[in-house]
């Protein structure tokens, strides 16, 4: 790709049909199996077994489990021939018991294996990365005669695995990994999505310059902003070379519970709102047959949303969906400006708050001290709506009352108004600090913008019912920014009556989609009948966490087990989580394998990765720093080796 061609990709918002209307972008149909991907298919669930591949029962159970949970595509490593070798009698076996899923063989470093599973099942992923390009953490200076020569190698290895998928009828994602850059590639792109792209269309030129087109591609980081940002640059990218290859989304080593859920569905339903995806692979730490749930859960949600109410078109879009900048705004008291954005927990299904209550945002009162203990996951306002607080608050928390209770309390000390747009309008008096404005978008008109910009106390809250809502949303801050208005927002959103797993993939998609591309300086999760203020308020930070907008605790960057594991991930996790989770804004790998090692863990602080059974080492960054460490004592040499680089402190 030229520099060029680069820049006009990045200047645009090319990405997708539309920004403001639901519409799913149209892929070539690609054969695998009897189970066919993109075009006017539905998009497809798959994972990915963790069992040994030389265990054909096993693997056979696992593959017949996740199937029964929804799976249509199940992934199986092969990290040599005789894995390779091996996925014929699991397919044998698979297709005995009644059961026709396609299967796709897990290549990284093995071309050889690859050729030889494109022979017996339906797909081959291969990492080109990995898949004979060169990992070896060398920063070389490539002319562009050695870059091209490098170029000419890789067509020679990879051709042959491309001419027999041709023959057999095999189809092949081309799975570009965040981590797993090749050095050559780094030295020209370095550690961007501009070099996931092209890491992929070099192989992918390839392939069509043989006339091979049953391709899959995937653009997968463990970080959702680096993720997203990928695949929008990718199809951009595509487009302006006449391709239009089916997408394979994934947050790569998303980790497990809430957190993995979380993060999944900020970086693939962020995809999925602009009609993006084709097949989706939810990387829980977990059994696999746990993931197919959250995956369809996620895409069940698109099935009628071309029907949404009409939103207008954006004709140009102010934001660079290719590069992370936030929207610029005026602060007021703590939000805006340069702040993190604050989260607003929603207490007014309550007429009076308790002391005890506020225990459940992050608030503890500790009597015989008279003093208040805050978490680092304290809300910074609540809003009690008619309600009532008599007691003395935290210093640190602001309380959001319905105008009409606001001009009844005495003390109004951090007590803030929200009002409707007929009470913002009435000229009524109001706080000289700070006051909310709830607004829709059948609201907004360039003369109140106007009137609302020279008000240094007012923040927004944006709220929609519409069911594109993320959109109309976005819509609501593209005008604000085209008016130079920059009176900071606060996104809120409703989910009454839905269960917890529904509200946290869904909340997670449309607050997420948007603060990744830098709108909202707050968030608020509306009440509902299904979740506790704990459970909402931890699920608004978990959200600002997954963004990278606001880090509230330790991140863990787990790798979802595969039969390449070298030890029990998800016992492992839950012991290094039990030791560390008190370290706020650390992050750290924990992956199975040498091959989701030091790439995979990308921006990861530190790192504890399987290189032998029983043998962990340990990584700061991407520098290997410990090896051959016996696992039973790995973990407390982990916690050592923090302590060393002063990242460690007690807990509390």
């Amino acid at each position: 790709m030229t520099t060029n061609l680069a820049k006009q990709i990045q200047a645009t918002a090319d990405y997708c049909n539309s920004l403001t209307r639901y519409s799913r972008f149209k892929t070539r149909e690609v054969t695998i199996g009897s189970v066919p991907l993109g075009g006017d298919n539905p998009i497809r669930v798959q994972s990915m077994t963790t069992t040994d591949t030389m265990d054909t029962l096993g693997t056979v159970d696992q593959c017949i489990r996740m199937i029964e949970a929804g799976c249509e595509y199940i992934r199986i490593t092969a990290p040599n021939l005789k894995q390779a070798n091996n996925l014929e009698n699991i397919k044998k076996e698979l297709r005995a018991r009644g059961f026709d899923t396609p299967l796709i063989a897990d290549i990284h470093f093995t071309p050889n294996a690859a050729e030889l599973a494109a022979r017996i099942i339906e797909k081959v992923r291969i990492n080109p990365g990995n898949y004979a390009d060169r990992k070896r953490f060398d920063v070389i200076d490539y002319s562009d005669a050695s870059y091209q020569e490098e170029l000419d190698r890789i067509r020679k290895r990879f051709t042959p695995l491309v001419k027999i998928c041709k023959e057999y009828g095999t189809a092949m994602r081309i799975g570009t990994n965040h981590g797993s850059l090749s050095d050559r590639i780094l030295s020209r792109y370095g550690d961007t999505p501009m070099g996931m792209v092209e890491s992929a269309l070099e192989f992918l030129r390839i392939c069509e310059d043989l006339n091979y087109h049953n391709i899959v591609i995937s653009m997968k980081a463990s970080n959702p902003q680096v993720m997203v940002q990928a695949y929008r640059l990718l199809v951009a990218s595509m487009q302006a070379e006449n391709m239009n290859y089916p997408l394979h989304l994934g947050v790569t080593e998303a980790g497990d519970g809430e957190d993995g859920r979380i993060k999944s569905a900020v970086g693939i339903g962020t995809l999925l709102e602009d009609g993006l995806g084709d097949t989706v692979r939810v990387s829980l730490t977990e059994d696999p047959e746990f993931e197919p749930p959250v995956a369809a859960a996620m895409i069940n949600r698109y099935q009628a949303r071309a029907a949404h109410r009409p939103i207008a078109a954006i004709d140009d879009y102010p934001i660079d969906p290719m590069h992370y900048l936030r929207r610029a705004t005026q602060p007021v008291l703590n939000m805006g400006g340069p702040q993190v954005p604050v989260v607003i927990a929603d207490y007014s299904a309550s007429e009076r708050i308790s002391v005890a209550d506020l225990t459940a945002v992050g608030y503890q009162y500790n009597l015989p001290t008279d003093k208040w203990n805050l978490s680092d996951q304290a809300c910074d306002f609540i809003y009690v709506g008619e309600g009532q607080i008599d007691f003395e608050i935290p210093g640190s928390l602001g309380i959001l009352c319905d105008f009409a209770n606001w001009q009844q309390v005495a003390h109004k000390d951090r007590h803030y108004p929200l009002l409707n747009l007929t009470e913002y309008l009435s000229g009524d008096r109001r706080s000289p600090e700070l006051n909310f404005l709830a607004i829709t978008i059948d609201e907004l008109n360039a003369s109140l913008i106007q009137r609302i910009r020279e008000d240094a106390t007012l923040v927004l809250v944006l709220e929609s019912d519409n069911a594109h809502a993320m959109a109309e949303l976005r819509r609501i801050s593209v005008e604000l920014i085209d008016q130079g208005c920059k009176t900071p927002v606060i996104l809120k959103r409703s989910y009454a009556d839905a269960d917890e797993e529904t509200l946290r993939l869904y909340a997670s998609t449309d607050l997420g989609a948007l603060l990744l591309d830098g709108i909202g300086d707050g968030v608020w999760l509306g009440k509902s009948a299904q979740l506790s203020h704990e459970g909402l308020n931890r699920i608004a930070f978990g959200i600002l966490q997954a963004t990278r907008t606001r880090i509230s605790k330790t991140e863990y960057i787990a790798c979802p087990s595969c039969g390449r594991t070298l030890f029990d991930l998800q016992e492992t996790t839950a012991k290094i989580r039990s030791e560390t989770d008190h370290l706020k804004g650390v992050k750290i790998g924990i992956m199975g394998c040498i091959v989701n090692g030091p790439g995979e863990m990308a921006d990861a602080d530190y790192g504890y990765v399987g290189m032998g059974p029983g043998k962990i080492a340990l990584y700061k960054g991407q520098e290997v720093v410990q090896r051959n460490i016996p696992s039973e004592q790995a973990v407390d040499a982990l916690v050592d080796l923090i302590r060393e680089h002063g990242d460690w402190r007690d807990p509390a």
